[in-house]
């Protein structure tokens, strides 16, 4: 390990060198190519060099400690000595975590879809709080959302929603949110105080660009029509919206969230490249299945992730067995503690499976 964190180090000073290169500079697309490998960089080199001079302590504190007489120098240093013996392995364990194969997707942007399931317009209602907490999550993050169409059912509950959130890391943070998502609440419907269990799906896709998924374009079929719902002055009046089928895997997509109709069609084939290259890795992970297999789940959407029990105040996240009781600040997009808890969960598991 401390080998490759040498060439590590080496690799990341001559970067350094690099960009102070007037030639490299002038080359924009170079100069952005190593601003970006270098930032890549920086964790890594960041806590090896903290490693390093924690051992460097270390050793100038027992070095000292036989020649020093002074009894309040020698406990200095023995407190020095212990904090720095302490830090150690939380360090190296940093580093091997820094260390995992980076999943290539993790910067890039994501495509969300919500579905309404079992429980009928509570599952709708549902879904409309699940869309506004992860809305709230970007704001927090300060990330862009940006939706790509909406199909309500009247009383503020949403059928289905799929949106863009655009951001640094957003596949990082909230490529676990996919599976079913269980409520357990008495619905504002219910008239006998009784709690019913509902569900709603959650799709996380990262945003894949042209040249990573070719479509062909006769293997779609474009249909247009009226918008409906809000969208701008002249989106009830044209035919502006679209929808696409996707003639091999049977796969449709509406969108109307854009005036025209060349927009909302841009709009549909980004969807639909982000469905195909998922069902692409869902068909690699099948086959390495045992890759994939432990605390933190496929993240397939047949897969129970996570209960939301109002009348007890809980959230449960069932593939670590994380409960927390506080449902209120979940339910506005205050969802760090769990997503940080599933990504810790994951690096856990590969550390296993790398054997570190």
């Amino acid at each position: 390990m401390f080998d490759k964190l040498e060439d590590i180090l080496r690799r990341y000073e001559d970067i350094t060198m690099m960009l102070g290169d007037p030639a490299v500079v002038s080359d924009q697309a170079r100069f952005t190519s190593l601003m970006k490998e270098q930032k890549s960089l920086e964790p890594l080199v960041g806590c090896y060099s903290e490693l390093k001079k924690c051992r460097q302590t270390i050793d100038e504190s027992l070095s000292m400690l036989d020649n020093e007489s002074d009894p309040e120098m020698k406990e200095m240093l023995r407190d020095e000595l212990s904090s720095a013996k302490e830090r150690v392995p939380e360090l190296e364990n940093e580093l091997k975590i820094l260390l995992l194969p980076k999943d290539p997707n993790d910067e890039k942007n994501v495509i969300v879809e919500i579905r309404a399931g079992v429980g009928g317009d509570e599952a709708a209602l549902f879904a409309s709080d699940m869309y506004r907490v992860y809305t709230r999550y970007a704001e927090r993050q300060n990330w862009k959302v940006e939706t790509m169409s909406l199909e309500d059912i009247g009383i503020g509950g949403i059928k289905a929603v799929s949106f863009m959130i655009k951001g640094n890391g957003a596949y990082s943070r909230l490529k676990f949110e996919s599976g079913v998502h269980r409520v357990q609440r008495i619905p504002k419907t219910e008239a006998g105080g009784r709690i019913h269990t509902s569900a709603i799906t959650v799709a996380i896709m990262p945003e894949v660009e042209d040249v990573e998924v070719e479509i062909d374009m006769n293997d779609c079929k474009f249909d247009v029509f009226r918008a409906s719902g809000n969208g701008g002055q002249c989106v009830n009046t044209t035919d502006s919206a679209v929808r696409l089928t996707h003639i091999p895997t049977g796969i449709v997509i509406s969108c109307q969230d854009e005036k025209s109709q060349q927009q909302n069609k841009a709009k549909a084939l980004k969807v639909l490249r982000a469905k195909l290259y998922e069902m692409e890795v869902a068909r690699q992970h099948s086959e390495e299945a045992d890759l994939r297999r432990g605390q933190v789940g496929s993240g397939d959407r047949s897969e129970k992730i996570r209960t939301y029990n109002f009348h007890q105040g809980r959230v449960t996240d069932h593939r670590i067995g994380l409960t927390l009781y506080k449902i209120d600040q979940i339910m506005d997009g205050d969802i760090d503690e769990i997503i940080d808890a599933l990504i810790a969960a994951d690096q856990a598991e590969k550390l296993i499976a790398s054997g570190e």
